[in-house]
């Protein structure tokens, strides 16, 4: 059975690795017609289409960032955002307004229904602003991975954020800020201690917005562009990987996998099963951060050293926590860090850290609890029991994985070699291996048997 699982953790490592370098290979759209469709029509010029859905994230700044550098490569008359989102990660709104704000290129946003919190940064950021009847903007307090109101500083940073937005695409600073601070009152406009929300008819009437349309095309007509060819820049298969495995839900499960399985795999080495989730689930957490640009390669060096340092302190040097505590500080600290968007060593600001703060907190609950409920009840099922022989090789009915050393408890005996901390000391006659339990042991010197639990005889010295 040890030989199959084996052969299945290292048939899925393969996977996983063959996944990991297909992801890089494919980082980059491998030509145009792979990734767009056209809409043509008699006249020059050319439009460019990003849809702007779901969640703001990295993997959205990364899908238009590319939809802008195509519309720039192939002057186009104009960048459109069809946008439809309730917001998301403030850093990643923050790189894509300034794409927007840095390009030559017109931009042009079409609300079709929603842009909340980030997605009115982003659509701020553009040249002309369209909404389909019914749509809304606004709402951008910020908040934490907790989803409550973050500090002052991160609030001031985003009404900031907001304000100067405003002002480099002519409209009113105040209302956008407005949609941060509830504190700000404007007469007509909001009142104390509510945000600011506007539907289509109210942005027009405040000249926050351009336009109104039913739809996309209707927008585009208004600003005679409606014989223009259209391109609509498709997400890659490979982006939509990227931003579903980046999602802070699934960044939390994939920690799980991996610290469940490395705890498992510790726990009972050699099945195989665990020590393969927990390499599907590093591969998985960190390719999509790694490819992004969050996660830099001294990072994922120093997970996989935090590793190494609490099988040390499990195999080889047990006893003494040093090297576990060393491993355990790496690998959190590896993950963390691989979450945000630093620069070698040069990291953001704390509220910066939320997300990866928080995403950590949320997996070391989760994962404190699952551990207590599977080594609670998993030993109760029939089928985990065969998979780990929890019935047919307990102690009570007579199985042991080694010679049992019990009858040496509390024995004394002389070293027969140095102990760097193993070594062979003579008990009872016998030339046994064993363990130090404290500093370097000199050859000769008095040892008596402390422990002999996990199938080593560990040793102390005696004093005169």
């Amino acid at each position: 059975m040890y030989a199959k699982q084996r052969k299945y953790f290292f048939t899925g490592s393969l996977l996983m690795l063959i996944l990991f370098n297909a992801m890089l290979y494919f980082d980059e759209p491998q030509g145009e017609a792979s990734d767009t469709s056209r809409v043509q029509s008699p006249q020059s010029g050319v439009i460019y289409v990003v849809q702007v859905e779901g969640l703001v994230d990295n993997g959205l700044h990364r899908y238009i960032e590319r939809g802008i550098r195509q519309a720039e490569e192939n002057e186009a008359v104009a960048l459109v955002l069809h946008m439809d989102t309730f917001g998301g990660l403030v850093d990643a709104a923050d790189k894509i307004r300034k794409n927007l704000l840095d390009t030559d290129i017109k931009t042009f946003t079409f609300i079709d229904k929603n842009a909340a919190s980030a997605g009115a940064l982003i659509a701020f950021a553009t040249d002309i602003i369209y909404m389909a009847p019914g749509s809304s903007i606004g709402a951008a307090t910020v908040v934490d991975g907790g989803g409550t109101e973050a500090s002052e500083k991160m609030q001031s940073y985003m009404r900031g954020l907001m304000r100067a937005t405003a002002e480099a695409t002519g409209r009113n600073p105040r209302i956008a800020e407005a949609m941060v601070d509830e504190r700000i009152v404007i007469e007509g406009i909001t009142e104390e201690g509510v945000l600011v929300t506007l539907s289509t008819s109210e942005a027009l009437e405040f000249e926050m917005i351009e336009g109104s349309a039913r739809t996309m095309y209707e927008a585009l007509a208004s600003q005679g562009w409606e014989a223009m060819e259209v391109i609509y820049v498709q997400e890659t298969a490979n982006e939509m990987v990227l931003r579903f495995l980046a999602n802070p839900v699934m960044s939390s499960m994939l920690m799980l996998m991996m610290l469940g399985g490395l705890y498992f795999e510790l726990q009972s080495p050699g099945v195989g099963f665990p020590g393969m989730m927990a390499s599907i689930g590093a591969i998985l957490f960190f390719a999509p951060l790694y490819i992004m640009g969050f996660a830099e390669p001294w990072e994922i060096i120093l997970f996989f050293v935090g590793v190494l340092f609490i099988v040390v302190e499990i195999f080889i040097l047990p006893g003494f926590g040093i090297p576990g505590i060393i491993g355990v500080t790496l690998l959190f600290f590896s993950l963390v860090v691989s979450m945000i968007g630093n620069v070698g060593f040069s990291f953001p600001e704390m509220e910066y850290m939320s997300r990866a703060i928080w995403t950590m907190a949320v997996t070391l609950i989760l994962g404190i609890l699952m551990l207590f409920s599977l080594g609670k009840y998993l030993p109760q099922n029939r089928m985990f029991s065969k998979l780990i022989l929890v019935e047919s090789t307990s102690k009570e009915k007579g199985y042991t994985s080694s010679e049992n050393k019990d009858i040496l408890l509390g024995k004394e005996g002389v070293a027969v070699t140095a102990l760097r901390p193993s070594g062979i000391a003579l008990i009872d006659g016998e030339r046994i291996d064993v363990v130090s339990q404290g500093d370097f042991v000199e050859n000769g010197a008095r040892v008596v048997v402390t422990n002999t639990s996990s199938s080593r005889v560990m040793v102390r010295r005696l004093t005169s």
